[in-house]
């Protein structure tokens, strides 16, 4: 049984085309059968739930090299999504082109920029190759098939190279082989598992700028025995030097997390639950 089967849901929107890593999340969270709405950019994915196009959404939000991606918390808390699983998805980057050339007559390669961003070292050692930031990895994939382009390569997934009958060049380009990127999976209604399944959850809030105020808060996961997997400031652009903070947590009982909620609620301003979920990282 595949991990999102529980919720039953039909379409799902996706930043990138299929063959895309957005695309694998969705078959491997669900399964091959879901139907995948393209979307190239991350608005046009929340949108895609918000106009009711598609019943959830896949985000990327952080990845073990690069980091955190943080429009990507911006648009969860603009818009009031609620994150109702996470993935995580081994990446592994391919250089691809159309077959019968070598990497020496690559001239450019165009891939989306975190693509880039984890395989940087890898090129280092091609300096006649130029590198050119795209909105997709499947996407560049698809137009060297489509228009036959030749001297020009694009970093991308093994499923996209066999969708578009692109040769590999290299395998597993990215500069740290082991190499993970965490998804969310969303919709504009908080999630249906059962609270006895709940074992990690995401919440925002935002804090005085007083001296332990963020301590004071930490205490408060220490004290009712949560653990503290994840943190991220975001400044909020309608006040300057004022932060939000995102924060994700586990826990082994949800009376334990749900103490912690009621006390934070109090403790910090503007406290909100962006989700409550399975820990998929166990």
């Amino acid at each position: 049984m595949k991990i999102g089967t529980f919720f039953m849901i039909k379409s799902v929107a996706i930043q990138g085309i299929k063959g895309s890593f957005h695309h694998i999340v969705s078959e491997q969270f669900f399964d091959e059968t879901i139907s995948v709405n393209e979307c190239l950019t991350f608005d046009a994915v929340a949108d895609s739930i918000l106009n009711n196009q598609s019943e959830a959404a896949i985000m990327a939000i952080e990845n073990s090299i690069a980091g955190s991606i943080i429009p990507n918390y911006a648009l969860i808390d603009l818009h009031g999504l609620h994150i109702i699983g996470e993935h995580y998805l081994d990446i592994q980057h391919h250089l691809m082109a159309l077959p019968n050339q070598s990497i020496l007559e690559i001239e450019e390669v165009y891939s989306h920029p975190m693509a880039l961003l984890q395989c940087k070292t890898f090129f280092k050692q091609y300096p006649h190759i130029k590198l050119i930031e795209d909105k997709d990895t499947a996407e560049v994939a698809r137009r060297i098939q489509e228009g036959q382009i030749s001297k020009v390569a694009a970093i991308a997934s093994a499923l996209a190279a066999q969708l578009f009958g692109l040769e590999i060049l290299a395998e597993s380009i990215q500069t740290i082989k082991h190499n993970e990127t965490r998804f969310f999976v969303v919709k504009t209604k908080n999630s249906e598992i059962p609270e006895a399944e709940i074992n990690k959850a995401s919440v925002k809030f935002e804090l005085d700028h007083k001296r332990g105020s963020l301590a004071t808060i930490l205490n408060v996961l220490s004290d009712c025995k949560l653990n503290l997997t994840k943190i991220q400031s975001l400044p909020k652009m309608d006040t300057p030097w004022k932060y939000a903070f995102f924060v994700d947590v586990t826990f082994e009982d949800y009376k334990d997390y749900k103490k912690a909620k009621t006390i934070m609620e109090i403790m910090a301003q503007d406290f909100k639950v962006l989700g409550e979920y399975k820990n998929a990282k166990l």
